[in-house]
């Protein structure tokens, strides 16, 4: 259809752009069968969003694209990305710096201070991670993309347990502010990244680190001193059984 019929259509108007592009993927299945509503295999996403979190339902389904192979997709696989993946790295990420931020900054973006070695390369890989993410989304790798953000994230987890801002900011406090504001702005990046798969949690983190929603695909500065908004977790976990219920058409 749309390499054929859709471009005819566009040609019989005149003067409309033609695809240049057609990605084309293999299947999602579920427990091996092609969805189908008259027979009532699957669920349609109307019934996941009356279920999940909008973001979490595209996590979940672009962390399973069948891009290169068809793709077997279940509630038990959906529960487990978005609480082992998009809950336990990204959105405990956010949450653990932001509180720290709210509880010994008083909710102010803390000084940045001498930047050390790791400081930088942490800074410098969450901009290769922007970068990396287009290329992959410009390729319509989606899947990958994602996939390469969540590193992102991981990478600020380690700095954090290498770098301990919880003990820092006791002990050498500018320290401990250096890495809180090193982390707050590799969070921002990634929050770039992350915005064309979580788009509302990606308005709301932008609302919590005082910056506008993300249009420009690079890693915005957020200015020493700033007020943060108020903390709140972007994600819920879910249940094992949330996804319980009669599969709809």
């Amino acid at each position: 259809f749309h390499a054929v019929i859709w471009p005819c259509q566009l040609m019989g108007y005149q003067g409309l752009n033609l695809p240049t592009d057609v990605p084309a993927n293999q299947f999602v299945t579920f427990k091996g069968d092609k969805a189908s509503a008259s027979r009532g295999v699957g669920r349609s996403i109307g019934w996941y969003t009356d279920r999940l979190q909008p973001d979490a339902i595209r996590f979940a389904i672009t962390s399973s694209l069948p891009e290169q192979n068809d793709t077997d997709l279940s509630d038990e696989e959906i529960i487990r990305r978005v609480n082992d993946e998009l809950v336990a790295t990204w959105g405990n990420l956010v949450n653990r710096v932001m509180a720290m931020v709210a509880k010994h900054c008083d909710g102010r973006v803390p000084p940045g201070g001498p930047h050390t070695p790791s400081d930088q390369a942490l800074l410098a890989g969450i901009d290769a991670a922007l970068a990396d993410t287009a290329q992959y989304i410009t390729r319509v790798e989606l899947r990958a993309g994602l996939r390469r953000a969540m590193d992102g994230a991981q990478s600020v987890n380690s700095y954090l347990n290498a770098e301990e801002p919880w003990k820092a900011i006791k002990n050498d406090r500018e320290r401990g502010e250096a890495i809180l504001s090193t982390a707050l702005n590799a969070i921002a990046g990634l929050n770039v990244a992350f915005s064309p798969y979580l788009p509302f949690s990606s308005a709301r983190l932008a609302a919590m680190l005082g910056l506008p929603e993300p249009t420009a695909w690079m890693r915005p500065t957020i200015e020493d001193g700033s007020r943060l908004g108020p903390v709140e977790p972007l994600f819920s976990k879910l249940d094992d059984d949330a996804l319980d219920g009669q599969a709809g058409g």
